[in-house]
C-alpha cells in the first residue's frame, strides 16, 4: 500500500489515537503502522499501552548540584526568550523522568517555561505525527524511537548544522564527539544527517548473584555454554530452596519473548533474516538457539512463560534466580535500600556464542551481536514557533552536566562518554540507591557488543505476533510437541509470505 506523505501521517496518527482509545487491538495497530512504514524498536515495543516503570530514580545532593558555567551561559543567552514556553512530549524514559525533575533549574536561569508531557508511547507517536503532519509547532521537541528516525528525518533540525549556523546560541563545550559513536550511528543518523541527539539506551548485559556462584564454586560465565551449565547446576542444587538458575521474559505472545529469542539466535551465529531477505530463524543456527532457550526454560521459575521484563526483574529482586541475561536497567533497582538482594548482584558483558554473523549476512539492516539494544533520541522540531528557545533547552538537556546528573538520578546508561568517567558517577560505583557500579560494563557493551533487530516496518507486527505467539505455543506445550524446528518452520512460512505480499 502506498501513501502520499500527508495521507501516510494522517493514517499513522489516526491509528495511534484509535489504539490509545482502545478502539483497535495492538495487533491491528501494529499492522496499520507497518503499512505506513513505521515500526518500533526493541525495548519500546513492549511499552505500547503501558507506562515504563520508575525503578529507584532518586535525586541526591550530587544530582542536584548545578554547573556554574552552564548556568552562566543560560543566563547570558536567554535574554530575548524570557516568558517563552516550550513543550516536549515523551514516554517515561529514565532520563525524561529525571529531566522533568530538573527543568525548574532551567526556567529559573532563563525565564523559559518548559512543559514535559509524559504519556504512553502510542500517544507520543500520535502527537508527534499530528504535529508534523499539519506543521503545527505544538511541540518543540520530539521523543523519537530509533525506528521512527527515517519517517521524521525531514521534520527535525540537524543539531550539528544548527550548532554551526547559530554560533550566538551555541553552548560552550557541547563537544559532539563526546556522544558515543555506536549510539550516534545506531540511533541518530539517517542518510548522513543527524535527526536528533541520542537520549536513552536500554541494552542487554549478563548479571549474576555473586554469593550463589561463589557458594557453588562457579565462575561468572562468559559464553552461552558456560551460562547453560551454570543455570543447570544451580537449579539442581537450589531448587528445593526456591531458587532457579535463571529467569526469562518468556510471556507467550509478548514482545519480551521475542527479545530473548533474537538474542539466542544471534548467539549461535544465526540471523533473523538472511541477506536474501528470507526468514532465517529456521536454519541450523536458529533452531540451535531456540533449543538452548528451551533448556534455559527448564531451569527457570514456572512463571517465566507468563513474565515480561517486569516479571523477570522481580525474579531477580525476590531472590528466585541466580543468573539473568537481560536489560541493564534492572541493576540499580536491585541495589536499592529496600531491596532483598542489595549488593548481591554483579554485572558483566553479555555472554557470547561461538561466532556471530555480520550485517552483510543479514537482511533489513539487522546487526547481529551479543547485546540486544532499544534506544531513542530527542529531535528538534523544524516547525517549532520557539525554535531558538527550544534549541537552548535541548542543548542544556543533552549537555555533559545534565546527562551526568540524569545518570546520577537513576543509575541508567548515559549517552555521553564523559558521563561514564565523571567523578560524581565514579563515586557512585558502590552498593546503594542509584548505583552506577554496573556502568563500566555497560560502556564496554555499547562499544563492543551492540546488536539491533531488523529495520523494517513489518517487524513490529512479526515481533509481537507471529514470533512470540508461536514460540509461546512451543514453550507452553500447546503445539509443536517440543520440536523447535517445526515451530520455526511455521514462523518462517507466515513471515516469508507476508514479506513477499508487501513487496519487500
Amino acid at each position: 500500500m502506498s501513501f502520499r506523505d500527508y495521507d501516510k501521517k494522517t493514517f499513522i496518527a489516526d491509528a495511534a489515537r484509535d489504539f490509545a482509545a482502545r478502539r483497535i487491538s495492538k495487533r491491528d495497530f501494529l499492522k496499520k503502522t507497518a503499512m505506513a512504514g513505521v515500526g518500533f524498536s526493541a525495548f519500546n515495543l513492549g511499552l505500547l499501552g503501558n507506562v515504563r516503570r520508575d525503578r529507584g530514580l532518586t535525586l541526591g545532593e550530587e544530582a542536584m548540584a548545578q554547573d556554574a558555567e552552564v548556568n552562566k551561559w543560560l543566563k547570558d543567552v536567554s535574554g530575548p526568550f524570557k516568558g517563552t514556553k516550550i513543550r516536549y512530549t515523551s514516554e517515561a524514559t529514565p532520563p525524561t523522568v529525571v529531566l522533568d525533575k530538573l527543568k525548574g533549574e532551567f526556567t529559573e536561569a532563563t525565564g523559559i517555561e518548559v512543559e514535559i508531557e509524559i504519556v504512553p508511547l502510542e500517544q507520543v507517536l500520535a502527537k508527534a505525527t499530528q504535529d508534523v503532519q499539519g506543521q503545527l509547532g505544538s511541540y518543540d521537541i520530539y521523543y523519537l524511537d530509533q525506528s521512527w528516525v527515517a519517517t521524521f528525518s525531514q521534520d527535525t533540525v540537524d543539531p550539528i548544522q544548527y550548532y554551526k549556523d547559530k554560533p550566538d546560541l551555541a553552548m560552550p563545550g557541547m563537544d559532539w564527539d563526546d556522544f558515543s559513536k555506536p549510539l550516534v550511528d545506531g540511533l541518530a543518523v539517517y542518510e548522513g544527517k543527524w535527526v536528533g541527539i541520542p537520549f536513552d539506551i536500554p541494552i542487554m548485559t549478563t548479571m549474576y548473584r555473586k554469593d550463589i556462584l561463589e557458594k557453588h564454586k562457579i565462575a561468572p560465565p562468559n559464553t552461552v555454554e558456560e551460562f547453560t551449565a551454570a543455570v543447570k547446576m544451580i537449579t539442581e542444587a537450589e531448587k528445593a530452596n526456591g531458587m532457579y538458575g535463571t529467569g526469562l521474559q518468556a510471556k507467550s505472545g509478548h514482545y519480551s519473548l521475542n527479545c530473548d529469542w533474537t538474542q539466542v539466535v544471534w548467539n549461535e551465529g544465526g540471523t533473523i533474516f538472511g541477506a536474501d531477505k528470507k526468514f532465517a530463524g529456521n536454519n541450523e543456527a536458529g533452531v540451535r538457539g531456540l533449543q538452548v532457550y528451551q533448556e534455559w526454560l527448564k531451569n527457570s521459575p514456572p512463571e517465566s512463560t507468563n513474565s515480561t521484563w517486569d516479571g523477570q526483574w522481580q525474579m531477580g529482586a525476590s531472590g528466585q534466580v541466580a543468573l539473568i541475561n537481560s536489560w541493564d536497567e534492572f541493576f540499580p533497582g536491585w541495589d536499592a535500600d529496600d531491596s532483598k538482594v542489595k549488593g548481591l548482584w554483579e554485572c558483566k558483558r553479555p555472554i557470547r556464542g561461538p561466532k556471530y554473523a555480520t550485517p552483510a549476512d543479514a537482511g533489513f539492516g539487522e546487526i547481529p551481536g551479543a547485546a540486544h539494544q532499544g534506544g531513542s533520541i530527542l529531535g528538534l522540531s523544524k516547525y517549532s514557533k520557539n525554535l531558538d528557545a527550544a534549541w537552548i533547552f535541548m542543548q542544556w538537556a543533552c549537555s555533559k552536566d545534565i546527562m551526568t546528573r540524569c545518570t546520577l538520578g537513576g543509575g541508567f546508561a548515559p549517552m555521553r562518554i564523559s558521563s561514564f568517567a565523571d567523578p560524581r558517577v565514579k563515586a557512585k560505583e558502590v552498593v546503594g540507591p542509584g548505583t552506577t557500579r554496573h556502568l563500566p560494563v555497560v560502556l564496554e557493551t555499547i562499544n563492543n557488543d551492540m546488536a539491533s533487530e531488523p529495520d523494517m516496518p513489518l517487524w513490529a507486527g512479526f515481533s509481537n505476533n507471529e514470533i512470540p505467539v508461536n514460540l509461546g505455543k512451543l514453550l507452553t506445550g500447546q503445539d509443536f510437541g517440543g520440536d523447535a524446528k517445526k515451530c520455526m518452520d511455521t514462523i518462517a512460512s507466515a513471515i516469508d509470505a507476508a514479506v513477499a505480499e508487501a513487496g519487500l
